[in-house]
């Protein structure tokens, strides 16, 4: 049975959007992404592959989407040593360091709801 693990607060623009979520099983992991409702009903989808809807977005692997939105090369090896993470633990880095991200996302821990 699955257990939620680790939940990023997705912020577009600086509003709340929705909740990415890491589920561990043993050694097997699954994602979610989830829109807020309230976003829905004033904001504008983060991208193509990601429409308004009701239902959950579920990933058998961490989210192209997300993971593109995460250092590579030397920095991402900098980062995860500052981080203290193994530089291939894609949610973590984008946790850890998604506050200031290029573009219009920002990602945080759940426990950083309001930024």
């Amino acid at each position: 049975m699955f257990k939620l693990n680790r939940q990023g607060l997705v912020f577009a623009n600086g509003k709340f959007c929705g909740y990415l979520n890491e589920f561990r099983d043993a050694q097997l992991e699954k994602y979610t992404f989830e829109y807020d409702h309230d976003y829905m009903s004033e904001g504008v989808p983060m991208g193509y592959h990601f429409p308004f809807t009701k239902n959950t977005f579920e990933f058998d692997t961490f989210p192209p989407f997300f993971s593109n939105l995460i250092s590579e090369g030397w920095l991402r090896t900098h980062q995860s040593k500052l981080a203290r993470l193994d530089k291939t633990d894609s949610f973590g880095l984008l946790l850890a360091n998604g506050k200031e991200l290029i573009g219009a996302l920002s990602v945080v821990p759940s426990e950083n709801k309001y930024g």
